[in-house]
């Protein structure tokens, strides 16, 4: 099940999830996990203009995925910044492609039109999902950031959201933040 995250409910389940990316893995830039308080002002802050999602199993937080604006200035306000995380024990379930999709179709429904995600390199499986959902490899940031005892590189993928339509009109402005239940 995938449904909208409350800040309250899921702040520490998605805190956990996350903690494992921060500490002992490169795939987060951040130094320090945060803690659930934290984590609950960020749900709160993104679901103020985009979607936080979360996705259950069992009862449980499984994964989660956000959408946050991928630029302030504003001629970006079509596209948006998108990261998905799953924990260990539900890898390679299908959570992050599930998570992925509903997100993709409410970004859909706020008229975005494009969807970036950066990805530390190497991640075979984040690039592999990213992929598999569309997604097209656009650049590499080389040696962008120190992260566990070495120089990384960053990668940036894009997945565009809405056909390109050929005119060179502006496209409707951007919605505000969509729910699941339409």
């Amino acid at each position: 099940m995938v449904r909208h995250a409350d800040p309250n409910a899921d702040a520490a389940a998605c805190a956990a999830i996350y903690e494992p990316y921060v500490l002992g893995h490169p795939a987060s830039f951040e130094e320090q996990p945060p803690t659930a308080s934290q984590m609950a002002a960020r749900i709160e802050r993104v679901a103020a203009t985009h979607a936080w999602l979360v996705a259950e199993r069992d009862g449980e937080v499984a994964g989660y995925a956000y959408a946050s604006p991928h630029r302030d200035r504003r001629a970006y306000r079509w596209s948006a910044d998108v990261t998905v995380y799953v924990a260990a024990a539900h890898h390679r379930e299908g959570v992050g492609r599930e998570l992925y999709e509903a997100l993709f179709e409410l970004l859909r429904r706020q008229r975005l039109r494009v969807a970036v995600a950066g990805i530390t390199l190497p991640n075979a499986g984040s690039v592999g999902l990213h992929e598999a959902l569309g997604f097209e490899l656009v650049g590499v940031y080389r040696r962008i950031g120190w992260k566990a005892g070495a120089w990384r590189d960053v990668g940036w993928w894009e997945l565009q959201l809405a056909p390109e339509d050929g005119a060179d009109d502006a496209p409707p402005e951007p919605l505000g933040p969509q729910r699941l239940d339409g």
